[in-house]
């Protein structure tokens, strides 16, 4: 496909497009999926340790993400949006009011990646549970419930300018691609010698290659990190077999899924912040040593360098718009 198509500058110029024959950016559209079921998954806390229990259900078209925070006074909800982030360490935190969820995201991560648009997410603690560190659980237990499309169109957003946020030693690019795709390319690197080791590793968004390529693989750190955590009384509950704890022979009491597991997992973690934004995503991603505020840094400023697409710029007669009625008519 040209590229040029995902330079326009002005909605207008671009619902014209697609009117005028843009075939295959109208293919980039589709409709919303959720649940068929509900489901449980059930764990601990990597922070707090504490037991906790994560129901997903459906939830109508045009909710998007939101948790529930269950064992509070009137279940306060928390949208899955950049504009609930909280600055925490290490991990991605929501916040509304007075309740927030931590560590939220690996779960976001499986659900974007299965392409799952409206869920609520009902959780008795201040975190999700952390299990293997992974998507995997998730995206297991997601599957299991079923997934159905919705009466709604899914809107998308395209990059149509270059944008870096980050310094010179840790930065994320985007910029246009011709090639329909939401692309990542991930450098782990680290100043001085690391058991670790630096990675790289690239991926393109789809939901067999997410499950074939990322869901396993699992959050990471240093035994000297782990050691400094848990003389903050933090993670107490976490042991070297709950993911991957490096120290200087490699992972203490487990093994690697792949040689550059820690560079795909900071892609999962990319996919579960990026998920804060009720679309998907058309660019190429090039990130180096980014982490979770980079992330949603990025995404937040991705809206003055990219063109949402929803369903307006469609023509009447469109397949989609066609599916999406037939769908109103069968739940009528």
């Amino acid at each position: 496909m040209d590229a040029a198509i995902y330079r326009m500058e002005s909605y207008a110029s671009l619902r014209e497009t697609m009117q005028q024959g843009g075939t295959r950016l109208r293919s980039l559209l589709r409709l919303q999926n959720t649940l068929i079921r509900p489901i449980v998954v059930e764990g601990f806390g990597f922070w707090t340790g504490e037991d906790i229990r994560v129901e997903f259900r459906p939830a109508p078209v045009d909710t998007g993400l939101v948790f529930v925070r269950t064992d509070l006074p009137d279940e306060p909800r928390i949208p899955a949006l950049a504009a609930h982030r909280d600055s925490k360490p290490r991990q991605t935190s929501l916040v509304c009011g007075s309740a927030r969820v931590d560590m939220v995201e690996h779960g976001l991560a499986a659900i974007r990646a299965l392409q799952i648009d409206t869920c609520e997410i009902r959780v008795d603690r201040p975190e999700m549970p952390g299990l293997d560190g992974s998507s995997m659980p998730f995206v297991l237990a997601l599957e299991e419930a079923g997934i159905t499309p919705q009466p709604g169109i899914r809107p998308l957003r395209i990059v149509t300018r270059e944008l870096r946020v980050g310094d010179e030693k840790t930065w994320i690019e985007a910029v246009p691609t011709g090639e329909g795709v939401h692309a990542i390319d991930y450098t782990l690197e680290f100043d001085g010698p690391n058991p670790i080791g630096n990675q790289n590793y690239r991926f393109v968004t789809n939901p067999d290659r997410f499950k074939r390529e990322l869901m396993n693989c699992r959050t990471f750190l240093t035994k000297g990190e782990a050691d400094h955590l848990l003389a903050q009384g933090l993670c107490r509950r976490v042991r070297p077999t709950d993911l991957l704890v490096f120290d200087k022979n490699g992972p203490m009491d487990n093994h690697l899924h792949f040689e550059n597991e820690c560079a795909r997992h900071k892609i999962l973690d990319m996919i579960g912040d990026f998920g804060l934004t009720p679309c998907d995503w058309v660019g190429r991603f090039t990130a180096r040593r980014s982490g979770h505020a980079l992330n949603v840094e990025c995404v937040v400023k991705l809206e003055n360098a990219t063109l949402l697409i929803d369903e307006s710029c469609l023509p009447a007669n469109s397949e989609l718009l066609l599916k999406k009625e037939r769908l109103l008519k069968k739940i009528a």
